[in-house]
């Protein structure tokens, strides 16, 4: 039987060819988990589900599933991560950080470097930051273009470059539309944390000593660009939201609410999919008699 779910996906989904206003969206936990102490349970039976599901997963070795986190600096992408997948084999689990592309990676296309982490089937991909930092950081910061050398672009004009970015959203849907048709779940988290937030959580890896290893100064500076990557991320969402994969944007002020709701509707997804075990065959099933008959008697 289908567990109860307590939140809403389509209430997080972005919309296909919608666009797209963060300001208008809450960055606050919303009301399907109060009072607060029923995140932890909401949270573990997500686990638990999970657990399950990648078990049959894993059996079944028709799909594999991609999760994909985004979000501002100190959003809370390492914590989903941690916490939402701390029940799930490590051997079906694979995390991928992506940083800035090596010098190697920048003589391929963009999506090139993510195809050797894409998940096979029977496993779970966990992407922290991903392809969409090609019309995210690099949107922002258009001198990281140069060392790619792309032919299309002639210079790094807001005309040329506007090109560009609707190249890239065409891309990466197109690349998302055939892992789905090859089985492969795709599910797109941004992880939405408002600038005071992010304020308090930066200070905080400042200020104690426990977190000093998470901070670096470059966060400041670009916390200083909140403005062109708030545009950034609400084109991508609008532009890469589709019918075969849609964005969630998830109200991230709140760490305990945010892993609920993204451990929910993973373990809902998984569960769309009516995953099975193998059946056995009648041949299979006296065989095992036998041989258990025999195991029995040593």
């Amino acid at each position: 039987m289908a567990k109860k779910h307590r939140f809403s996906t389509r209430a997080f989904e972005v919309k296909p060819g919608s666009k797209v206003n963060l300001s208008k969206l809450s960055t606050r936990a919303g009301k399907e988990l109060l009072p607060k102490e029923l995140a932890e349970e909401a949270l573990a039976a997500d686990v638990a589900s999970l657990q399950d599901a990648q078990d049959r997963l894993h059996a079944s070795n028709r799909y594999g599933v991609l999760v994909i986190l985004q979000g501002m600096d100190a959003s809370g992408k390492d914590g989903v991560i941690r916490h939402v997948m701390s029940g799930v084999n490590p051997l079906g689990c694979r995390a991928y950080a992506f940083k800035a592309p090596n010098e190697g990676e920048l003589k391929h296309h963009f999506l090139w470097r993510a195809m050797p982490c894409l998940p096979e089937r029977g496993m779970i991909s966990l992407f922290n930051r991903s392809y969409y930092e090609e019309v995210l950081v690099v949107r922002v910061h258009p001198e990281f273009l140069e060392p790619q050398r792309l032919p299309m672009l002639k210079s790094l004009k807001p005309k040329s470059l506007g090109k560009l970015w609707k190249q890239r959203y065409r891309e990466m849907n197109t690349f998302e539309r055939t892992l789905v048709l090859n089985g492969t779940l795709v599910l797109k988290f941004f992880l939405h944390v408002s600038r005071d937030e992010q304020k308090q959580r930066l200070l905080e890896r400042m200020q104690q000593p426990e977190k000093n290893w998470k901070f670096n100064p470059r966060d400041l500076e670009e916390r200083q660009l909140w403005k062109e990557y708030r545009g950034a991320f609400e084109d991508m969402l609008g532009e890469t939201s589709t019918e075969w994969a849609p964005w969630h944007v998830i109200p991230a002020d709140n760490k305990w609410y945010a892993r609920a709701a993204i451990a929910d509707i993973i373990a809902a997804r998984l569960e769309g999919l009516n995953l099975a075990y193998p059946k056995v065959t009648s041949e299979q099933r006296e065989l095992y008699a036998k041989l258990s008959k025999a195991l029995e008697a040593e």
